[in-house]
């Protein structure tokens, strides 16, 4: 009894961040950036453990004062989503990293397809905020960042229904922070344009050279450049920053 009362403790003293979808390309980034900058991580992921396992091992080396604490969970099941909630002690920061689209005309997208993005990126991060909240505002200091795209701003054919989703996270960030900045919590969506992960293989080098022609800085992102705006959005300084949505970019559509 005492043992689980210490330990809840010394977690809830910490500076604690949430990564949903840290196994991804740009959550493994940002978490490897916060680690750095003395965060403990909560590092979610669905079905890339191994992924996951390699992540956390490195953390645990690179930084071992610190906690990186695994937290597998289908955020499209209400049962495992409310289970990762109750594992949470201290919490910060969440960060959602986490994403999919389905590639092709509105019309021949599937209802189950459809729903699966909504309930993943939007349904279930929604939630989450709502189960949080209280936990993200007790040291006046909370903060929670989006990683959103340029297409929620432009939007893109052939991907109608992600840019739908990504355009309602800016429009939540917009009206949320409304509502908790009094109690010192600030939400922002970065929004990338072109980004070199594994969601962007697809397309051939011949249709990546072709992209890399509209943008003024002709390149796709890194995933640190990404995360670089993640880190600063998370800075003490940046408390005053709050309800806006980042577009990175490189000059590309936005």
């Amino acid at each position: 009894m005492y043992t689980k009362f210490y330990q809840k403790k010394v977690i809830e003293s910490m500076k604690w961040a949430l990564i949903v979808g840290s196994s991804g390309d740009i959550g493994s980034e940002v978490a490897r950036d916060l680690a750095s900058q003395g965060w403990s991580i909560y590092l979610h992921y669905f079905k890339n453990r191994e992924k996951n396992d390699e992540l956390c091992s490195v953390l645990r080396q690179a930084h071992p004062k610190q906690d990186f604490i695994q937290m597998q969970c289908d955020l499209n099941n209400k049962k495992e989503l409310d289970m990762m909630i109750n594992q949470l002690f201290g919490l910060d920061a969440v960060v959602f990293a986490q994403g999919t689209t389905c590639y092709g005309l509105f019309h021949d997208l599937k209802f189950a397809a459809l729903n699966s993005m909504l309930s993943m990126q939007l349904t279930a991060p929604l939630y989450l905020l709502q189960k949080v909240e209280e936990k993200l505002s007790r040291n006046h200091f909370g903060r929670i960042v989006f990683i959103g795209s340029v297409y929620g701003g432009a939007g893109s054919a052939m991907e109608v229904g992600y840019s739908t989703i990504k355009g309602a996270l800016s429009s939540f960030a917009a009206a949320y922070s409304k509502e908790i900045g009094s109690l010192g919590i600030t939400i922002n969506v970065i929004a990338p344009g072109a980004v070199n992960t594994q969601m962007n293989s697809l397309f051939s080098e011949k249709e990546k050279n072709q992209v890399n022609e509209a943008i003024p800085l002709g390149r796709f992102a890194a995933t640190t450049e990404i995360s670089y705006w993640v880190q600063a959005l998370l800075d003490e300084r940046a408390s005053y920053l709050t309800g806006e949505t980042i577009y990175v970019t490189g000059g590309w559509l936005k």
